[in-house]
């Protein structure tokens, strides 16, 4: 694809970006129980297009070479993801559900499942900083050192009696394995005489002999041309590719491949030349129009005392630098427009003084009208929520302004290289060189001020007021939390956890490597007023949707709402760890592992566990962004905590860690994730109240064994070709009840590296997996049907159960006074 390909995709974009603007729906507008499902309609159209919008700007941020250009992509992408995290936000109050059923939606859309896949953006991993690479660089030297010293302790920890027992039991599994394989051998001769004894040697004349290998012969090649035949007749009808047909895609995603590899080394350079512009620009502007600005701003402003001391006899007070200074006055006037203002202030505020006992009195009406009316809405069982104001939004609109107002009309070949517009940029600098150099007049004239205060009203120095808070209030922000470890470096820290192994490597595992794929009848099952359970394709979309778009990005975590801690819910080997560290891979997020078996004996003492949860975070919210996994979280929780582990005293971090948990804000990139296989031995309040996100993982569905059977066996070298002769849809059958982890460790079982190398003599069949599936213990009804009851306990499966139950209610209710009718 050329730039010219992007540059359309991204012209589109806007097309589509205006018309979904026009159909946002407007803040705070209440949300009526009767209007529930056109408003969920809405909302899922929305979140479909812009989910869409994301992939177009992922894909033409990541290979548009011009860097004024990728600015203003890089802004709208963020937004655009932040709007999506804030459309999911009002999916999950309107449906009070995790999962969101848009199957119905996706078909009058005349879209497809793979429309619902979240994209992750790619400067996630690509644009990581040179500091997040080195801490990974320190991480795996400290974990190099530790080492050996660990290989050592293990070295000194055995005795020799210890190591004469070792080698005798490997010794006597050695003699048995060959006394074994021998008297296999002795058994098998010994069937093979008493056969030749009950059956007598049959002798085959030539002919005969000849006759057999014919036939034996004739069938082989019979089997190969249907085979043949079958397969010409798959590619004909297009069910499989042929060899020229996947040779030419290999070579066209080879060289797709090397053309994105080159546009973002070309990226690199044209952003250092950039760099360079700007420094360059800035310098220029500052020398030659920077005293000319200067002039004119003092003349503006000394024209301004002149003005309000005529108009209100006395100098004015001069806005302070956090208000903005003399900016905040003028914003680019003239000092005509400044005294014609000025003017009408003047008599507007004779008026105001007139008028001020009337407003006072207006308002203290209006004040009792709202609180009546917001009363009356919250009692008003009609009003399910009001539509949250958004914060992407405004930078959705900032972006699409300025794509219309600079680029649309501006086409490539004016800057075919791809550089910069100098234009443009000098535009840009000249705002911020007048801001600097604005900072400086401000000092000059509020000394100038005090000087003609002096002179000519002989007043003395006045404070200078800061702007009024509205409602006269403090600021509502958290007491910051006293450093426990003032006198110790972040670096230090870090390494202190390393070593005490607070702190772990995280596997590289993608996002896509956890398999499942989504549910096609949750439309179907809501209108039967059944709750669907999420598929494992759901699972992965909310891990994207909460975890790794909030962690990868600053301001997307900004303005998305705020979400501090997740759980996820499931019985073992559902992958709970895997998405734990698939979200550290595809952000770069560093893994701090607070499990209580993990805590157990660090930072021991009175207050150790205040000690221990201080120094994480701290280390977490320097070196973000950050994962703080508790596995078997349930533990910290614990209603009573069982004899055998009160040693353990697993719920001494509980405190501290809710405190600390609640000190997290918008823009602190720290995420907490627990996993649990027994939510139902945790305190439910406590539980509840500190996961803000429970995200619940049954058993897959046919859909998703299906497919998991597919891709894992595709997984371990085998081609479609040597997959024909297995059944996987019985697979998928017979596998109902066991989880991910148990087909996989089935699969290993089969594909060693002996079976692999006899693929080609002897087919894969389907029976060779269900022999070592069967040695293996499914999730029985009886755990999950557990897990279900658990789940609808929390604060959301209420509000979804009785909102069912209300339906139901309802609709019987109707279903009654029809019957009426019709007597």
């Amino acid at each position: 694809m050329s730039e010219g390909t992007y540059q359309r995709l991204w012209e589109a974009s806007h097309v589509t970006l205006e018309e979904v603007l026009e159909k946002e729906p407007p803040p705070l507008e209440p949300v009526l129980t009767r209007e529930r499902q056109s408003f969920q309609y809405r909302i899922s159209v929305l979140y479909l297009y812009y989910l869409g919008l994301m992939r177009r700007f992922n894909l033409a941020y990541d290979q548009m070479v011009q860097p004024q250009k990728r600015r203003l992509l890089r802004r709208l992408l963020d937004g655009v993801a932040g709007r999506v995290l804030e459309l999911k936000d009002e999916l999950v109050r309107v449906d009070m559900c995790e999962t969101h059923c848009l199957d119905r939606v996706l078909q009058e859309l005349k879209l497809t499942p793979a429309d619902l896949e979240v994209p992750i953006p790619k400067y996630f991993q690509l644009e990581q900083t040179s500091a997040m690479k080195a801490r990974q660089q320190m991480l795996a030297e400290i974990l190099a050192r530790l080492e050996p010293l660990a290989f050592q302790e293990n070295l000194r920890g055995m005795s020799r009696t210890e190591a004469l027992i070792i080698v005798q039991c490997a010794e006597r599994a050695r003699q048995g394995r060959l006394r074994a394989t021998f008297m296999r051998e002795i058994r098998k001769e010994e069937e093979r005489d008493r056969r030749i004894r009950e059956n007598g040697r049959q002798k085959f004349s030539q002919d005969q002999g000849a006759i057999v290998i014919q036939k034996v012969w004739k069938g082989y090649l019979q089997r190969k041309r249907i085979e043949q035949d079958r397969r010409m007749e798959m590619e004909f009808i297009g069910m499989l590719p042929s060899p020229s047909q996947t040779t030419t895609r290999q070579n066209a995603l080879a060289q797709a491949f090397v053309g994105e590899e080159s546009r973002r080394t070309r990226q690199v350079e044209k952003e250092e030349e950039f760099q360079e512009a700007i420094a360059k620009t800035h310098e220029s502007l500052t020398e030659t129009e920077g005293p000319d600005m200067k002039e004119r701003m003092k003349d503006q402003i000394r024209q301004w005392f002149i003005e309000c001391h005529a108009l209100t006899g006395r100098f004015p007070d001069y806005p302070d630098e956090a208000s903005g200074g003399s900016y905040v006055i003028f914003a680019d006037k003239t000092p005509e427009q400044v005294r014609l203002e000025l003017e009408a202030q003047a008599q507007e505020n004779k008026k105001k003084e007139q008028e001020k006992n009337k407003d006072k009195e207006k308002e203290k009406k209006e004040k009792k009208k709202k609180k009546a009316k917001e009363e009356k809405a919250k009692k008003d069982p009609e009003v399910m929520f009001k539509v949250l104001p958004s914060k992407s939004i405004p930078v959705i609109n900032a972006g699409h302004e300025e794509f219309t107002s600079i680029w649309k009309s501006r086409y490539d070949n004016k800057h075919p290289s791809q550089s910069f517009d100098s234009e443009t940029l000098r535009e840009e600098k000249r705002k911020q060189v007048e801001m600097e150099i604005r900072a400086q007049v401000d000092e000059l004239m509020r000394q100038e001020l005090r000087n003609l205060r002096l002179a000519v009203d002989r007043e003395e120095t006045r404070p200078l007021k800061s702007p009024k808070r509205k409602g006269g209030k403090k600021s509502g922000k958290k007491k910051k939390e006293k450093d426990l470890t003032p006198d110790r470096s972040v670096d230090s820290l870090f390494e202190e956890l390393v070593v005490i192994g607070l702190i772990k490597k995280s596997l590289l595992v993608s996002l896509n490597d956890y398999i499942g794929d989504c549910l096609y009848l949750g439309s179907t099952l809501t209108l039967a007023n059944k709750m669907p359970m999420p598929s494992l394709f759901d699972i992965r979309q909310n891990i994207a949707l909460y975890g790794v778009l909030r962690l990868g990005s600053h301001d997307i975590h900004t303005m998305a709402p705020l979400v501090r801690s997740i759980l996820l819910v499931g019985p073992s080997g559902m992958g709970k760890k895997m998405l734990v560290q698939a979200v550290c891979t595809e952000t770069g997020a560093n893994l701090f592992d607070l499990s209580p078996g993990n805590v157990m004996g660090k930072y021991p003492g009175k207050n150790g566990s205040q000690l221990l949860v201080h120094i994480v975070f701290k280390v977490a919210r320097v070196f973000q962004p950050s994962v703080i996994w508790i596995g078997n979280t349930e533990k910290t929780f614990y209603k009573k905590i069982p004899k055998e582990e009160r040693r353990m005293d697993p719920k001494r971090i509980k405190k501290d860690l809710m405190r600390a948990t609640r000190q997290l804000g918008p823009g602190d990139r720290v995420m907490l994730i627990g996993t649990t296989e027994r939510p139902q031995l945790a305190e439910m309040k406590g539980f509840c109240r500190f996961y803000e996100r429970i995200l619940f993982i049954p058993r897959p569905d046919y859909a998703s064994r299906y497919v998991l059977w597919k891709r894992m066996i595709e997984n371990q070298g085998i081609g479609v070709q040597q997959t024909q002769s297995l059944d996987i849809s019985a697979l998928a059958r017979v596998s109902d009840g066991y989880t991910p982890g148990h087909i996989l460790q089935s699969i290993q079982s089969v594909l060693t590296e002996r079976r692999l190398l006899q693929l080609t003599k002897k087919p894969l069949v389907a029976s060779e997996f269900v022999v070592h599936l069967a040695k293996l213990d499914p999730v029985y009804r009886e755990e999950e049907e557990s897990l279900k009851e658990w789940f609808y306990k929390t604060p959301l499966g209420k509000k979804n159960m009785k909102f069912t139950k209300d339906q139901l209610e309802a609709e019987e209710a109707r279903l009654a006074k029809e019957k009426k009718k019709k007597k």
